[in-house]
Formats: C-alpha cells, structure tokens, sequence
C-alpha cells in the first residue's frame, strides 16, 4: 500500500502537531506501508533534518514542495496566513494527483477539498472549526473516513451530518520506546534531577508544553503563587508563538517567584524534566471548546509513560483517558481547588512509594502507542 500524507504545516516544527505527524508516518512504514510525507516551504528557524529533529526512524520519504511564504504586518497577517495556505493546499493536491497512491492522509481540510473527488482520503481531525462550515459541506457529499482523536469531536461531526458509521475515534499516543525504557532502564528522580542541576531538596510541579491561555497556564500561575515556598513549578516549554512572552509578563507582573520557565527543549530534555518531578499537572481550561471536549494531548500519554503522579483538570476531554485510578481530578479554572489537587499529591509522596496512581496510569497508558494506533487505522482504511 502506498500512502501519501499531507501536511499543509511548518515541518519540522516545535508544536506537537509535528511530532504526531511524523510518529504517524513512522508508525505507518513499520506496518510495511510505503509513506511519503508531503510540506509545503516555510520559513524555519529549525534547521535541522526532519528525521534527527524527531529521532524517528529514515523509514519513510520526506519531500517538501515549493510554495510562497510571506508575512504581512498587523491584522493583514491572518489574511496572508489563508492566503498561503490555500496556494500551498493546491499545489499539495496537485502533487497528490502525479501518482497513484492507494490513499492521500490528512489533517488540514485545505488540501482534501481538491482531493475529495479524485483520491481516496482519510481525515484525521483535531477539532470542529465552526468558520469551515463551506469546507463541510463538500466533504459531506462524499463518502470517506474521519479518524477523530476524542469521543467529543466524533460527536461534533456527527451532530454536523457525517454519518456516524463513517467516523472512528483513535486518541493520541506515545511511542513504545518510553514504555520500554521505563520497564528496563527507569530513571529514578534523584538521577534525572543530578542531571539537570536541579535542587533534591524541593518539591517540583512540572508542566510540559505550549503556555496558550486555554492550556490552563495562568491557573496554574495562581496555584504556584498560593503553593509559595512548598513547591516549585516548572514550566517546559515555549517556543515561537507558544505564549511565553505573555506567561513571562504575567509572572512579572504578578511576583510570582516559584515559577519557572525553561522555554522550549528537545524530547529527551523533556522526558528528564518529567523524571524530575513529583506531580505534573494538566491544567486545562473549561471555557474553550476544543481543551473541554475535544483535546487528546501528546503531553497526557507521555506523563502517564513516565511513572509521575498527575494532576489534570476534570474535562469530558481528558476523562477519555483518565480517572480516578490514575489521576487526581480538580475544577478546572480554579487555582485554589488544583492547589489543594497538588498539595494533596505532594503530601501523599512523601509516604507512599511507588505511587499506586502513576502505576496504573502506567498500565493504562501502554494501549495507547503509536503502533498500536497505526495498527488500529491501517485495518480501517485497508
């Protein structure tokens, strides 16, 4: 089978959707698929090649397409933002057509809407946009596959007329690779911390990601500010236009000291960070749509991956994955209550060792790989 996917992004890229793309794509080769994945020209200030950047395996083929990329200032910017997507999307579809490919993979609309009456296609989607509603309309003529990453969203599609029995949900996952290491060579959080040059003496909060409001990054910038001295949290991540120029200004502004930014790190840097720690935390907002009903972060399944206690936001979203035997829910927008959901995790590992939540979060997490996800869809689109 040859399989085409399309990604109408900046690739590589520091933002998560990167990462699944790629583990996507790799997943797919080990099942014998022949991949290509297809980008259009971005300006990059990540320079190095796609597959060192992810640490995946050279087992399928990368191809870039030349396609304009400009910036136009103010408020033009979204404008020029369409504009270049919808040129890159066509000239996508256009390579899509040169060869036969058994099925064109996608998760940009864009591209698909040339597809649809000339490819097979697979749509994965990660959210409902309400403003592509002339994007549904066509897609609703035809009938294809719509891999949704939650319950929630497969819902939404239904709800918007998609046949139900054309719509599968698969939710994010995580390479076997951190599973397997931490079954044979665990890294304790004293050596991870040796490491890192960070103190063994306090208790760390760790959060990993973008600092987007709807992540929930200045609830938990009030946590930190009523945890004071009794623990520290840090902050991994950033990168280009994640918020952190914003989360910075906030923490300025509000003295709040105990709140630590590291800005954006490699996933080797990040899985040290998370055998740091002695909670990590999962703060997401109620108040928008897709962190409510919608996400499946990768952050999720690699906190669950690394035998750390967490503590997450109790959302429709995260309770795909996630219960009370292996998380600690708190209201989400409410610093006071996810400051009593971490002083509560906290207390409890000072005094029980191995942690019975992270340990079943562990078990729970080992069905949620990135084989086991291209597995499920391969069967599917086959």
């Amino acid at each position: 089978m040859k399989l085409l996917y399309i990604a109408n992004q900046r690739m590589p890229s520091e933002k998560a959707y990167g990462r699944q793309i790629v583990k996507m794509c790799e997943a797919f080769a080990d099942l014998g698929v022949e991949v290509e994945l297809v980008a259009p020209e971005r300006h990059n200030l990540i320079t190095e090649d796609l597959f060192d950047y992810y640490s995946v395996k050279r087992n399928f083929k990368f191809t870039k397409i030349s396609s304009p990329d400009w910036y136009w200032p103010g408020i033009l910017d979204r404008l020029a933002f369409w504009f270049k997507n919808l040129i890159s999307a066509k000239k996508l579809a256009r390579y899509a057509l040169r060869e036969n490919y058994d099925f064109i993979y996608s998760r940009d609309e864009f591209p698909l809407y040339f597809l649809l009456s000339k490819k097979k296609v697979v749509f994965e989607a990660h959210k409902f946009i309400k403003s592509y509603s002339f994007f549904y309309s066509r897609f609703k003529k035809y009938t294809f596959p719509i891999v949704t990453i939650t319950q929630g969203l497969k819902n939404k599609f239904a709800q918007a007329g998609f046949p139900e029995q054309n719509i599968f949900v698969s939710h994010d996952g995580v390479g076997k690779e951190k599973i397997n290491r931490q079954i044979s060579t665990p890294l304790s959080k004293e050596e991870a911390r040796q490491k890192l040059n960070l103190p063994l003496n306090k208790k760390l909060v760790v959060y990993t990601g973008s600092f987007h409001g709807w992540k929930g990054v200045f609830v938990l910038a009030e946590a930190a500010k009523l945890l004071r001295d009794e623990a520290v949290v840090l902050g991994v991540g950033g990168g280009q236009n994640a918020g952190q120029a914003k989360l910075e200004k906030y923490l300025y502004q509000n003295q709040i000291k105990n709140f630590v930014i590291t800005g954006y790190l490699d996933d080797p840097q990040v899985d040290l960070y998370l055998a740091a720690a002695d909670v990590l935390v999962l703060p997401n907002t109620a108040k928008d749509e897709v962190s409510r009903l919608y996400t499946s972060p990768l952050k999720l399944f690699s906190y669950m991956a690394s035998r750390r206690p967490i503590v997450a936001s109790d959302l429709p979203s995260l309770r795909e994955i996630l219960n009370e035997k292996n998380a600690v829910f708190v209201q989400p927008d409410n610093p006071l209550d996810l400051t009593v959901g971490l002083k509560k995790v906290l207390s409890d590992s000072n005094h029980t060792h191995p942690h019975p939540l992270f340990e079943q979060a562990f078990q729970d997490v080992q069905k949620y790989t990135w084989e086991k996800r291209a597995r499920t869809i391969f069967d599917l689109i086959k």
